[in-house]
């Protein structure tokens, strides 16, 4: 006989409460964890799909931690230096681009950039603040990116980790379902893959989407001749989950630099 409902709701209570504290004090240590895991369960339906061909799950494992590595690898070398020399040369571009926007301004509209017009000061005062800091500001997003999450966790850690969750998550999820109440198990399964179901199409389904067309407008705008093409795909990949917006910054920015350079 299952315990009284009211007794349910105090005892679930104080664990989900004694659960969120251990979270809070071990934050710092916990999120290498909380990353492999997150990419372990990305990788899931793709281990699951290679060990139905046949593949054992050590195999299908250490097949899709190659690849990963190697992508990693490419990254490293090829895509992220040159993103960061496309975005330092864009800010440290951005004064001359607000010359050629007043220029252009003044020559088809003169009334808007007289020298007490409300156009002529804010164009100044942008120009004059990227000036003195644009440099200083691409610098510091660079070094903060990077020292908020330490390489050696990304490098060592987090996939050591990814691999070993990817590696036994079945049997996870096995051992998991067995410390279910049994009064409950089935409602508690009903709900659980119905979280799986719209969690997993909506995760992996957008960070498809953004990989996608982050990649493509990076490479067509390459192969267009823009100079800062991979910043403005990076750019507009990353906001793509917000519909329209992505579309709208990757095509003002792709516009305006398009206009600024040709």
């Amino acid at each position: 006989m299952g315990l009284p409902v009211r007794q349910q709701v105090i005892y679930w209570g104080i664990a989900a409460a004694v659960f969120l504290l251990a979270l809070w004090g071990m934050g710092s240590v916990l999120l290498p964890c909380l990353m492999g895991g997150a990419i372990a369960y990305f990788l899931d339906p793709v281990a699951d799909r290679l060990t139905r061909t046949g593949m054992s799950r050590a195999a299908a494992t250490t097949l899709i931690s190659l690849f990963a590595v190697l992508i990693f690898v490419l990254l490293a070398l090829l895509v992220v230096p040159m993103l960061s020399r496309q975005l330092v040369a864009l800010v440290n571009d951005i004064p001359n681009i607000f010359n050629r926007l007043q220029g252009f301004l003044s020559a088809r509209f003169p009334q808007l950039l007289e020298p007490d017009s409300v156009v002529q000061q804010t164009l100044n005062s942008i120009g004059r603040t990227i000036q003195s800091k644009g440099g200083a500001l691409a610098s510091s997003v660079l070094s903060s990116a990077l020292s908020v999450i330490n390489a050696v966790v990304f490098i060592v850690v987090v996939p050591v980790v990814a691999f070993y969750m990817l590696l036994d998550w079945d049997q996870m999820v096995e051992r998991i379902d067995g410390w279910l109440p049994r009064d409950h198990q089935t409602t508690i399964r009903r709900l659980a893959r119905d979280i799986d179901a719209a969690l997993a199409g909506f995760v992996r389904g957008q960070v498809s989407v953004c990989l996608i067309l982050g990649t493509f407008y990076s490479i067509t705008l390459m192969l267009a001749g823009l100079n800062f093409g991979l910043v403005v795909g990076a750019i507009a990949g990353l906001v793509t989950f917000i519909p329209y917006v992505g579309v709208l910054i990757g095509g003002s920015l792709a516009i305006g630099l398009a206009l600024y350079q040709f």
